[in-house]
C-alpha cells in the first residue's frame, strides 16, 4: 500500500466514522425548548462537532491502524475474497502459494 492509498484508506474510514459518531448526543431545538421560526424541531441545537471531529479522529486512526496492519502483513488478500472465482488462475511468477 503507497502513501496515496493509505491517504485514500485513512479518509474513507474517517467519514465513515464521522456518519456513525455525528448523531450521537446531539440536542435539537424541539429538545432544548427553542424552536427558531422557520426551522425544524429536528434541527440541532447544540452540535459539538469540534469535539467529534476529534474522538473521530482518533477512533479512525485505530481502526485504519488495524486494517493497514492485516493489508500490509497479508493475512488477508485479494484472492481471499474472490468468493466467485473471477480472477484468473495464480501464475508460479506471481509470488502466491494457492
Amino acid at each position: 500500500m503507497g502513501p496515496v492509498s493509505g491517504l485514500v484508506l485513512f479518509a474513507v474510514i474517517w467519514f465513515m466514522t464521522f456518519l456513525i459518531v455525528l448523531p450521537i448526543r446531539v440536542q435539537t431545538q424541539g429538545d432544548v425548548g427553542e424552536i427558531v421560526p422557520g426551522t425544524h424541531a429536528g434541527a440541532p441545537e447544540v452540535h459539538n462537532l469540534k469535539k467529534k471531529a476529534w474522538i473521530t479522529t482518533g477512533v479512525a486512526a485505530v481502526i485504519w491502524a488495524i486494517v493497514a496492519t492485516i493489508i500490509l502483513s497479508g493475512m488477508i488478500t485479494l484472492r481471499d475474497i474472490d468468493w466467485f472465482e473471477r480472477m484468473a488462475p495464480p501464475s508460479a511468477t506471481d509470488g502466491t502459494n494457492g
